[in-house]
Parts: structure tokens; C-alpha cells; sequence
């Protein structure tokens, strides 16, 4: 039985992973070595290199589990599972080593002759052409190649650097804009606030409204009630139903007059 898998299933499972990795890596680092295109090289390379950043990823799982379990383990197990990581990562690097020759011998590989043309029928021609040639021809050749590169690398700079301006123009108007924006927010909140403010003021003048509507109603039907008592008692004074209002005199009764200018004593 596999000890790992006595300890944990998942460390177990994290090991074949691995293992199978490291597996496909031996197989295809052989298979490059057969292998004489430039591109294919690359390609293969590349697919190695996706492995290799796999299996790191797998070795720091597997630490990460051994780390959580390292409290409920004893020390012989966790013994043995630090020195199953070391040797894993032992093992990933050589595997890294490994590509970093082919990598460099890839990029020997790729450096082409001065003379060479971007296809590979103009290999011959270009030797010829360059065996024709004397030494001032050849270096007249060469600086004219160097002051194309030259030009070559001036545009690119220059293109980098309008690349770079736009980059700072652009910052500097999204930083305007997000400058903007937070004042547009701020104005927007002192504008729901004075409206929530209106809100209650116009709350306040209906309510006071609504009260002055309600006194002065009261104060009509009193009005119009002394009014129409008053009618009453001018209309019928001897009407003892109804009091005399204050502050109004009652009506003058009928009084004889002791005397007159047309009567005698």
C-alpha cells in the first residue's frame, strides 16, 4: 500500500499527479533531442515548459496539505513527507536545467549568417554574392544592414514613446474625469439633501396651511353665528330664548314721556 495514501488520499493523488508529469517531461525532453526543426523545437519546448509550471503548481498544493495536517501527523510521517518534497522539487529542477540548455542551444540555433535572406532559397545566392564581394564591399554591406537596424530600432522607439504619450494622455483624462465624477457624486448628494430639507419644509407650510385653513373656518362660523343672533334679536327682541350678546345695549323699551311741549301743567 502506498504510504501516502495511508496518511491522506489527496496527497496521494497530488503524488501520481505529479509523477505522471514527471513521466511526460523524461519522454518529451528525449523526443527534442530527435528533434532537428527550429520550430518544432520551440513549439515542443514550450509544451515542456506548461508541464513544468503545472507540476510547481502541484508541489506548493502538496505542501500546502502537508502544512495543514503537520498538527495531527507524527514526526516520522512528517519527516517523510518534507523529504518526498525535497525530492520533487530536486527533481523539477533538473528538468528546469535541462530546459534552459535546450532553450539556449534553440537560441544558437535561430541566429542566422549576416547574409541570410528571411527564405532559405536565397541561402546559396547570398553566399555566393557574399564570396564575390571584397572586404570594402563586405563592410559597406554591413553598415548598410547596421544602419537599416538602426532605423529599424529608431521607429520602434518612436512608436514605444507615442505608445508611452497616449498611455499619460489617457491617464491624465481618466484621472480629470474620475476627479469629475466624484464632484458630479458630491454635488448629487447636497442636491438630495436640499431636497429631502424642501421636502420637509413644504411639509411644514402644508401642516400650518392646513391649521390656518382650520382657524379661520372657525373663526367664520363664529363670526356668522354672532351675526345671525344678532339678526335674531333685531328682528324679534322679545325673544327670551335668546341671551343678550355682551358689550350689545338690549333694545330701548317703550317709555312715556312725564311731559310734552303741547300739554299744560
Amino acid at each position: 500500500m502506498d504510504p501516502l495514501a495511508a496518511v491522506s488520499e489527496e496527497l496521494a493523488e497530488i503524488d501520481g499527479q505529479i509523477a505522471d508529469i514527471f513521466r511526460a517531461l523524461s519522454n518529451g525532453f528525449q523526443k527534442l533531442e530527435k528533434v532537428k526543426d527550429v520550430n518544432r523545437q520551440s513549439r515542443q519546448l514550450e509544451e515542456l515548459t506548461d508541464k513544468m509550471r503545472e507540476c510547481k503548481r502541484l508541489i506548493k498544493e502538496f505542501d500546502r496539505e502537508v502544512k495543514e495536517m503537520e498538527s495531527r501527523i507524527d514526526p516520522n510521517t512528517n519527516r517523510m513527507l518534507n523529504e518526498k518534497k525535497q525530492s520533487m522539487i530536486k527533481e523539477l529542477n533538473s528538468y528546469v536545467a535541462l530546459k534552459k540548455q535546450h532553450q539556449s542551444n534553440l537560441e544558437n540555433n535561430k541566429r542566422v549568417d549576416l547574409f541570410d535572406g528571411p527564405n532559405e532559397g536565397f541561402g546559396e545566392e547570398n553566399v555566393l554574392l557574399a564570396s564575390s564581394m571584397t572586404n570594402q564591399q563586405l563592410m559597406d554591406r554591413g553598415n548598410q544592414m547596421m544602419d537599416e537596424t538602426d532605423q529599424a530600432i529608431d521607429r520602434a522607439k518612436k512608436v514605444v514613446q507615442d505608445t508611452v504619450d497616449v498611455g499619460t494622455e489617457t491617464a491624465a483624462a481618466l484621472k480629470a474625469q474620475t476627479e469629475q465624477m466624484g464632484r458630479i457624486v458630491n454635488e448629487l448628494d447636497s442636491i438630495h439633501f436640499s431636497i429631502k430639507k424642501a421636502s420637509k419644509l413644504v411639509k411644514e407650510i402644508g401642516r400650518q396651511v392646513a391649521t390656518d385653513k382650520c382657524i379661520m373656518a372657525l373663526l367664520f362660523l363664529i363670526v356668522a353665528g354672532v351675526i345671525a343672533i344678532i339678526i335674531v334679536k333685531l328682528v324679534n327682541p322679545n325673544n327670551k330664548d335668546i341671551r343678550d350678546i355682551p358689550g350689545l345695549a338690549p333694545p330701548a323699551m317703550n317709555r312715556r314721556l312725564l311731559w310734552t311741549p303741547n300739554r299744560r301743567l
